[in-house]
């Protein structure tokens, strides 16, 4: 998708622009065993609190690619509720774990798997009475995923491509996400709200005149702006990519896949 993601090359900053210090996704060659998914690879069998906490994230940040790819399918929004909650009730209680492959460890492709065969075996349908007896401990808001799936444009895609596509969707939405309350934090909402524009289109086409005007700053100044906002994405987009697979080198084939579910090259 040309122009279309921030990913801007390194840039001088400027110090009159605000910058964002968090570092909770840094992932450095020593700490990046300790990634979500990581960790619940690492748990294996063992329910470990600090386990079944990764899980659980991974699994309210990232469940509505399964909804969508259970709907694709062909189920009910009643059906897709019921499967994919239970496939969850089931997935949190740590029945399916052994079957990860830490060298191959992507929770993408572990999750897309487990949700094939677990709607193919229909347990889900057979095991709905359950739903009464087990606490869902992860936040999944039916109502607006149904909205959401029927606002979207309609597309030909597979189940599987259209996992895929609202994979990469949310991975962009949770880094996108992180990079606004960075800026909230460091007193910076009226610049990331002038320039959040900005993720569109090429960066030649901006308006800087008009943005400089608007924040009161030099032209030369949103500039840098723009590129540092582009640049911090980038970085936790990879972060964001980061806490889905087990290893590092898996960063950046991850990322591949991502642009090429969006269209990209």
């Amino acid at each position: 998708m040309s122009g279309g993601l921030p990913f801007a090359r390194v840039s001088t900053l400027s110090p009159e622009i605000p910058t964002p210090t968090s570092a909770k996704y840094s992932h450095a060659a020593g700490s990046f065993a300790t990634t979500r998914w990581s960790v619940v690879l690492l748990a294996g069998r063992n329910d470990t609190e600090r386990a079944r906490a990764a899980l659980a994230k991974l699994c309210e940040t990232y469940w509505y690619p399964l909804y969508v790819y259970v709907r694709r399918r062909g189920s009910s929004p009643v059906d897709a509720q019921d499967l994919t909650q239970g496939f969850f009730e089931l997935l949190l209680e740590r029945q399916m774990l052994a079957k990860a492959n830490p060298a191959r460890g992507r929770f993408r492709a572990f999750i897309l798997t487990a949700i094939k065969n677990f709607v193919a075996d229909e347990w889900g349908k057979t095991q709905t009475q359950r739903r009464g007896g087990n606490v869902l401990k992860i936040s999944l808001d039916w109502s607006a995923a149904e909205q959401r799936y029927h606002e979207e444009p309609a597309d030909p895609d597979s189940p599987d491509k259209a996992f895929d596509r609202r994979w990469a969707l949310a991975l962009l939405e949770s880094a996108l996400l992180a990079l606004e309350k960075e800026y909230q934090a460091e007193g910076a909402a009226e610049l990331f709200a002038a320039l959040r524009p900005t993720f569109i289109g090429e960066r030649a086409a901006q308006p800087y005149a008009e943005l400089a005007a608007q924040l009161g700053m030099s032209e030369s100044a949103v500039r840098v702006a723009v590129h540092r906002l582009r640049k911090r994405y980038r970085a936790l987009l990879r972060a964001e990519i980061a806490e889905t697979v087990a290893l590092k080198e898996d960063v950046d084939e991850e990322m591949r896949h991502l642009f090429h579910s969006l269209g990209g090259a």
